[in-house]
């Protein structure tokens, strides 16, 4: 080998033992849980590496119940929820050695969706539990008083969200009641979208999602918690102020409070530039924001 060649050998060694050691200099935050929070978990991990470029936010969902399990077993940075822990959960992550901290992100309206054909415009807490509960009186919509074009049987569709969902826990307590329980034959879905995908296509259907999956295809319900009561629609306005009768918060756990990049991640979320990511998602932010 020439002295040429040798410096060329050297040189590109160098080049790979460089790459080599910014690769493994970077940071990877591991990020899972709520299918309602998944689209704006990747927007903002997408986003971030604009922000930093050695660290990576690798997200993915499976539902509140699989990102809570995560953060329980010690193998993900943060969990994302759309419901607030149990305290069998946290009793369980302390046993395991880990110590659950929750960050309040954001809030969504939980909203009802219906076939653009369906004629309801307003559905009470009470009509919600007829349609969902264990000993719910309404199976078709003329039990309601409806009918709905497209609903040849008039049968409800009552499409729900499967167990280990935080839209599925948070819709059971709140509208359903503590000690409340789904009826059973009702089309458990994998996602949010899913759900509002079956709803546009089913004109018995009616689900329920957060509201940033909202489409033109499909219509949300006026809300009213009292039977006669005033109802409210669906919005970040009523999600914000929590005028509307099933917003709820959107928690980010982490195990003990945060603290390096993981810490420096969740102060960027919070702040103006995160939280109007969220606000173009459609979910409502945690303070007044003003967003370009």
């Amino acid at each position: 080998m020439n002295k040429s060649q040798l410096i060329t050998s050297c040189l590109l060694s160098l080049g790979v033992c460089m790459t080599a050691t910014q690769a493994y200099a970077r940071t990877v935050i591991q990020n899972k849980g709520s299918d309602t929070l998944v689209n704006v978990a990747q927007a903002w991990a997408e986003e971030y590496r604009n922000i930093d470029s050695n660290v990576a936010v690798a997200v993915s969902g499976g539902g509140s119940g699989t990102g809570i399990a995560a953060l329980i077993n010690g193998t993900v940075d943060i969990a994302n929820a759309s419901r607030a822990m149990k305290s069998k959960e946290v009793e369980l992550a302390k046993s395991k050695g880990q110590n659950p901290i929750q960050h309040i992100v954001g809030y969504d309206a939980l909203s009802v969706f219906l076939h653009p054909d369906n004629p309801a415009d307003t559905l009470s807490f009470s009509q919600l539990q007829d349609i969902y509960a264990r000993k719910g009186k309404a199976t078709k919509w003329s039990d309601l008083g409806l009918t709905v074009p497209g609903c040849k049987q008039d049968k409800i569709v009552a499409v729900s969200r499967q167990n280990n969902s935080g839209t599925y826990a948070y819709f059971k307590k709140a509208v359903l009641g503590k000690k409340g329980k789904f009826r059973q034959g009702t089309l458990d879905m994998h996602g949010s979208k899913d759900v509002v995908d079956l709803v546009e296509k089913t004109p018995c259907a009616i689900g329920y999602s957060g509201l940033a999956y909202a489409n033109e295809h499909v219509k949300m319900a006026c809300i009213a918690k009292e039977t006669g009561g005033k109802c409210v629609n669906p919005s970040v306005a009523t999600a914000s102020d929590r005028t509307y009768p099933i917003a709820r918060p959107l928690f980010m756990y982490t195990n003990g409070e945060p603290t390096g990049e993981t810490k420096k991640y969740l102060d960027w979320i919070l702040s103006d530039v995160g939280q109007c990511i969220l606000l173009k998602k459609g979910y409502a932010p945690v303070k007044d924001v003003t967003c370009k």
